[in-house]
């Protein structure tokens, strides 16, 4: 069973031009083997800094950014294909029904949305 089972949050780790780790709590959905789906404001600096590095790391973490796992290498990518889109974000409103909600009000919002798919690296 995978440490990310069951859990709400994982913390992701992006990396600064100047190398430095920044991590960062989120929700996400699993769809098996290793694939998980998150989504940010396009513009947050996670999203940038993916675009520039896709290298991560994950981990099992609390809301507040306190990891409770092993530290995981990944990749991660902006997913730009619609179907993608849409299949990540059923996921994550099954996983998450508040998610519903802040959609709602969201679309109220000219803040563009970004969806990642972040894939576990095979080590």
């Amino acid at each position: 069973m995978s440490q990310f089972a069951g859990q709400d949050y994982v913390s992701l780790e992006t990396y600064r031009k100047t190398g430095v780790a920044v991590a960062t709590p989120i929700w996400f959905a699993e769809s098996g083997s290793g694939v998980f789906y998150a989504y940010s404001e396009a513009a947050a600096g996670k999203v940038k800094r993916i675009r520039n590095n896709p290298e991560v790391r994950i981990a099992p973490c609390t809301m507040r950014g306190l990891v409770t796992g092993e530290w995981v290498k990944a990749r991660a990518r902006i997913v730009d294909d619609a179907a993608e889109i849409t299949r990540g974000q059923q996921l994550l409103s099954r996983k998450y029904p508040l998610k519903r909600l802040f959609d709602l009000f969201r679309r109220f919002s000219a803040k563009p949305r970004a969806l990642i798919e972040i894939r576990l690296s095979r080590s």
